[in-house]
């Protein structure tokens, strides 16, 4: 009865045994890719399926090669008789599977993976069947209007030179669905305006297509608006090409509000905003003095010791109170100093000894082990998310579990003891055999791993000794040859004055996720390594763009973008920031317990002062990750409650020795009282019709009582709450 099935088999095998060979890296591989079997919800998944795991995404092919092979004692082939192996019936469903129907049994898929059955499974040769590199057509894709659709062809280059359309086996995917939608065949279709990339990926390799659908409103005529510096002439050539046309630059009192928020977190006081508006320079002299005027001041320095003290997590969680101001003292004097970027970097990834004598050594109390001390590491300094790679590698990026212990060699040695006093730590490097933790071991088979750098070196650096890994690691890492290093500084210091990356999230860049104008990010990079990685001439750079001046108003071309920095984008003011204007615009101070009573919210060591209170509402961070994300600045009900019932604005209105106060026992006339407060807050003053409507409600009731009200109406508006 099962001799004539057995024939024909052996005759369709004989037969296909004469075609070209099938191996389980070129052929079969991809195949099971396609299909879902590695994906996460499938065999993919962290413990598999039903007692059968492969590698997430086909990421590691030799495991799953001897995991098909020897599972089960290999009884998913039958090479007799490869139809009635398990691995062509159960996804056929000739048997019964768990995920349901995935090879049609006359498919060419089926038939593949039949072939390479009746061919002996082989494996195939890493040298040769190995994908090389990805390439798509077509390269770029421009649709003149929505609704219209583009092939994309993707191509396989493998390590012996041959080529293979893959089209139908890669996974093509779409980072914006609701704009370029993918259909069937791997073919895009523009779904509206705006801009989008496609993710190619197959076997291990990834490469992107950006895509641009315009906008097919007729009428559009580029009027070269002036350029500033190289800023604007980058965006400026995206946005003619694109079909967008930038907003005008924005007005003084709107200029100097926004830069003094975004350079030192406060507000410039009353008196300051008067002499700016009314100075008659021309106004790019103007700005560029008061620019000028902020970097470098007290308060920019307070500022962006706390921006660094969130990346760096200064923390008493951590790093008890005296390292604690220790540390920030270190960040604040770097910043005031100007130190250049590289060498601050350098010295808190080499510093040793003690965290008090030394307290950029508080860098490695934070995170300690050398694994999540790398992760930290390579996301703050380069910009590059190495979480995913611990376990397998990186679904998204090039990054592979290899690479992710070989740079965690580089802290294995880290050591810390107690010291003399109390919560004082000693950082030293432990000498080879010394201890376990001086060297990695890959958690696959225990192996010894050696460190390496995640990209290799224009000019190779010799990996020294344990006690030396940080030194090596940091002359890497500083390099101006470093392709990350600079991008992810400039990218982030970028994002700080326009509330979004060029690459966006700051600290995720990868080739998935490319960044909205390469030619800009480059731009920055390169100004910042040609001055020496300073980043205060970054900063100068930046906001003396007429990107960065342009209005928040939009016009017909431009209302829709949000990502191609052609007018201003309002933005929250985040927690800090938030408290300081209220007490500045109110002439009162916050009070917060632990510090002395002039101290603001920019000030403060570290998040433990005034926890759970207005400052961690509003966003504040915790300090418990290296990531930008932990910093909120989204607006909810709790924090809408909190302004118009919480005790922060009321107190700070209705302070005695408050602005109000102050105006009213000095006898100040209801308009100049108006005006007064329409500057404190909103750093302008009060249109003809604002006044009249103010002043005829101070003029209705108890003076003192109506101008809290009207400063607390202000205080709780749009126009103040937000940088505009």
């Amino acid at each position: 009865m099962r001799l004539a099935p057995l024939l024909v088999s052996l005759s369709i095998a004989a037969v296909w045994a004469a075609e070209a060979p099938v191996t389980f890296l070129r052929d079969v591989a991809p195949i099971l890719n396609k299909v879902g079997c590695t994906s996460g919800p499938c065999h993919g998944a962290a413990k598999g399926k039903n007692g059968f795991k492969l590698s997430l995404r086909g990421y590691d092919p030799q495991f799953d090669y001897e995991a098909l092979l020897y599972d089960l004692n290999g009884r998913r082939f039958n090479r007799a008789e490869p139809a009635r192996s398990l691995m062509l019936s159960k996804p056929a469903q000739e048997v019964p599977h768990g995920g349901g129907l995935r090879l049609e049994k006359d498919s060419a898929y089926y038939r593949i993976i039949e072939n390479w059955i009746a061919q002996g499974v082989p494996f195939g040769d890493p040298a040769k069947d190995a994908v090389a590199s990805l390439e798509v057509e077509p390269k770029e894709i421009a649709m003149p209007q929505p609704g219209q659709s583009a092939q994309v062809k993707v191509t396989a280059r493998f390590l012996d030179g041959q080529t293979r359309n893959v089209t139908g086996e890669a996974t093509v995917e779409s980072n914006t669905p609701d704009l370029a939608r993918i259909e069937e065949g791997s073919k895009v279709k523009g779904e509206r305006t705006g801009e989008a990339t496609l993710l190619v990926r197959y076997q291990g390799k990834l490469t992107t297509i950006p895509v641009t659908i315009l906008n097919p409103k007729p009428g559009f005529v580029w009027s070269k608006p002036a350029a500033y510096n190289y800023i604007v002439t980058l965006i400026d050539a995206k946005l003619e090409k694109v079909r967008i046309q930038p907003s005008p630059p924005a007005d003084d009192a709107t200029f100097l509000r926004r830069v003094g928020l975004d350079l030192t977190g406060q507000l410039p006081t009353p008196d300051e905003a008067r002499a700016f508006l009314a100075d008659p320079a021309p106004t790019k002299l103007k700005r560029t003095k008061w620019i000028d005027h902020l970097i470098g001041s007290p308060a920019f320095v307070d500022h962006w010791t706390t921006k660094w003290g969130d990346l760096l997590q200064s923390s008493r969680k951590y790093l008890g109170e005296k390292g604690t101001y220790g540390f920030r003292e270190w960040i604040r004097a770097s910043v005031a100093g100007n130190k250049p970027y590289d060498k601050m970097t350098r010295e808190l990834l080499t510093s040793r000894g003690s965290s008090y004598d030394d307290p950029a050594a508080n860098y490695f109390r934070v995170t300690r082990d050398p694994k999540p001390t790398m992760e930290k590491t390579t996301q703050v300094f380069l910009g590059v998310r190495m979480v995913c790679a611990q376990c397998h590698d990186h679904p998204f990026e090039k990054w592979t579990q290899n690479q992710y212990y070989q740079m965690a060699a580089f802290f294995s040695a880290v050591g810390l003891r107690p010291g003399y006093e109390v919560g004082e730590e000693i950082l030293f490097d432990l000498r080879a055999g010394d201890d376990a933790r001086n060297e990695m071991k890959h958690p696959k088979d225990s192996r010894l791993v050696p460190p390496e750098f995640l990209i290799a070196s224009a000019h190779p650096v010799k990996i020294p000794s344990p006690q030396k890994r940080r030194d090596a690691f940091a002359e890497w890492l500083t390099s101006k040859e470093n392709p990350f290093f600079a991008k992810a500084v400039a990218n982030r210091v970028w994002s700080y004055f326009f509330g979004y990356g060029i690459i966006d999230p700051v600290d995720d860049i990868r080739a998935s996720n490319p960044p909205v104008n390469p030619a800009l990010l480059d731009a920055l990079t390169k100004d910042l390594v040609d001055h020496n990685f300073d980043l205060q001439s970054l900063m100068r750079t930046i906001v003396s763009s007429r990107a960065y001046q342009s209005s928040y108003v939009t016009n017909e071309w431009n209302e829709k973008d949000a990502t191609n920095f052609s007018h201003a984008m309002p933005r929250r003011l985040s927690a800090e920031p938030l408290m300081d204007a209220v007490a500045s615009a109110a002439g009162a101070r916050p009070r917060f317990p632990e510090v002395p009573l002039d101290t603001g919210a920019d000030q403060l060591p570290d998040p433990h002062v005034g926890k759970d209170g207005f400052l961690d509402l509003f966003g504040r961070p915790s300090r418990e990750s290296a990531c930008e994300c932990e910093r909120r600045a989204d607006l909810s009900l709790p924090q809408a409650l909190n302004l118009v019932n919480g005790s922060t604005i009321s107190d700070a209105v209705a302070d005695p020795k408050g602005r109000v106060a102050r105006a009213i026992l000095a006898g100040k006339t209801e308009p100049a009282l108006v005006e007064d407060l329409y500057l404190a807050a909103l750093s302008r003053f009060p249109t003809k019709a604002e006044s009249e409507r103010a002043v005829e409600y101070l003029t209705g009731g108890p003076r003192a009582a109506r101008a809290q009200d009207l400063l607390w109406a202000l205080l709780n508006s749009k126009a103040f709450l937000y940088v505009y």
